[in-house]
């Protein structure tokens, strides 16, 4: 199988944060991986812009020690692809809350005749800034598209409030949130899987399916983040986005077509469907030092807080599709594996026609964000060999690696993927303005409520799978967690 790449449109792309940590980390090295591929015409431009002073030189040699840092593990370009990559590469000292360095960009950007796209890689504060000095130099016209990215604010309001500020200069068709989750080759095969295959869309509903788990496992603490981290929490920093997200695809009805629009109007049905959540049906946990790292309250030098670094909660969608079918998402830091999936689990036969001693079984569909992409589903055989009917459960297993040979480790990663989106001028894979207003209207009760109590979060142990009451939240209901494992 091999993938096929179509070139996008010439174009120029501006990186607002252009030196740092995530130009830096992903989104340079991500664009230096679709030059490779041959996907950049000769007339792309590629300009990092911040407050640093450098020149053009300084800031190429900024970009080759990042594609050497952080372009590892995937295969390699041909000699002397780096120098051809830097050669459209630029650089403008800019400050987004002053004149400094904005006719100098717009000077560079007037005249031509290509798409052109300005990255946001900083903070919700500056995102008004930027859009009103875009416009004010002439560089925000109705082909003009802008990147921002989480978090998009940190409640409903404030939401409301960016989306307002952007929507004094650009149309909702101008701007893509970002959320590199739904970049992720998994998550879009989820669409594959579901409305083109007729063997599952008939099965997608509470009639067959009898519950759903979300979970987004992470091996690593707060680290340097800890500032930011401790004033959002795993609530806001990853449940009302990411894990939400992925809720939307698992539950949305089939779109009319395959259009930015039509997806995402499913998506937000999903997220008005919600109900609110039940106090005891969510659980809040932080983890404890342990394996020679510091608990959550040192790394973020808060002896006193009180914020999340796991959460796990039960949701329900009050419609037709899913009533009576719980979701179980769950996402925390310093967890036991690093792990992201989604795991369909079907209801058993109405009746075994087999003994006890052959047990009980079920159906799992279980798709693979991370590591090791992909997808299995889990069916019943008898177990091979002498001695009765004994049931077996085993996977019909689709990894990437696996299915497609050497093919898969030239796979996009999402940034990839995303930011050539954006350059096609395709939202399908970006979240629309009320669809983010939504989400927070969901979570923000919850998080008010917590604030409201100022109960300390469930201590769990490093290297574990959260709080003992997070394992309470599925027994109750007669269910159990799946394994946090690779």
């Amino acid at each position: 199988m091999v993938s096929r790449v179509i070139p996008v449109d010439p174009f120029d792309l501006v990186i607002f944060g252009g030196t740092g940590d995530l130009a830096r980390r992903k989104i340079l090295p991500a664009l230096f991986r679709r030059f490779c591929a041959g996907q950049m015409e000769a007339n792309s431009r590629i300009i990092g812009a911040a407050r640093a002073e450098m020149d053009d030189a300084a800031y190429r040699d900024f970009v080759r020690d990042s594609i050497a840092e952080f372009n590892t593990g995937r295969q390699a370009c041909e000699a002397g692809t780096v120098d051809g990559f830097l050669e459209r590469v630029g650089y403008v000292t800019v400050d987004a809350m002053g004149e400094d360095g904005w006719e100098e960009l717009a000077t560079r950007m007037r005249g031509r005749d290509v798409v052109q796209a300005f990255y946001f890689s900083v903070g919700p504060s500056l995102f008004g800034a930027l859009a009103e000095r875009l416009h004010k130099h002439g560089m925000a016209g109705t082909g003009t598209r802008i990147v921002v990215e989480k978090p998009f604010g940190r409640d409903e309001a404030s939401a409301k409030d960016l989306n307002a500020v952007l929507a004094e200069h650009f149309d909702e068709s101008q701007i893509y949130r970002i959320d590199h989750y739904l970049g992720k080759e998994t998550v879009q095969n989820l669409m594959a899987v579901r409305f083109g295959n007729m063997l599952f869309e008939p099965l997608w509903n509470s009639q067959y399916v009898d519950h759903i788990q979300i979970t987004v496992a992470e091996t690593v603490g707060v680290g340097g983040r800890g500032d930011y981290y401790d004033k959002s929490g795993a609530m806001r920093d990853m449940m009302q986005n990411h894990l939400m997200q992925l809720l939307c695809l698992i539950a949305m009805e089939p779109p009319a077509k395959f259009d930015p629009d039509a997806v995402r109007d499913e998506k937000l049905k999903v997220i008005r469907a919600l109900d609110p959540v039940e106090p005891g049906d969510i659980v809040r946990g932080q983890y404890l030092g342990g394996e020679g790292q510091p608990d959550y309250r040192t790394q973020v030098e808060n002896p006193d807080s009180k914020t999340e670094s796991f959460v796990a909660l039960k949701a329900k969608i009050s419609n037709w599709r899913w009533a009576g079918t719980p979701f179980y998402l769950r996402t925390g830091k310093r967890l036991r594996a690093k792990v992201s999936e989604i795991a369909v689990i079907f209801k058993e036969t109405p009746h075994s026609i087999f003994t006890e001693d052959a047990g009980r079984h079920r159906n799992i569909l279980t798709i693979r964000l991370q590591p090791n992409e992909g997808m299995d589903l889990g069916v019943t055989i008898k177990e091979p060999g002498p001695g009765g009917m004994r049931l077996v459960d085993v996977p019909l297993d689709m990894t990437f690696a696996d299915a497609l040979g050497p093919e898969a480790e030239d796979i996009p990663d999402a940034y990839e993927r995303l930011i050539m989106d954006v350059i096609r001028g395709n939202q399908t894979l970006f979240m629309r303005g009320d669809e983010v207003e939504a989400a927070w209207a969901w979570t923000d009760p919850i998080i008010a409520a917590w604030e409201e109590k100022g109960e300390a979060p469930k201590p769990y142990d490093s290297g574990s799978s959260g709080p003992e009451d997070a394992l309470a939240l599925l027994h109750q209901d007669g269910r159990r967690w799946r394994d946090i494992r690779v």
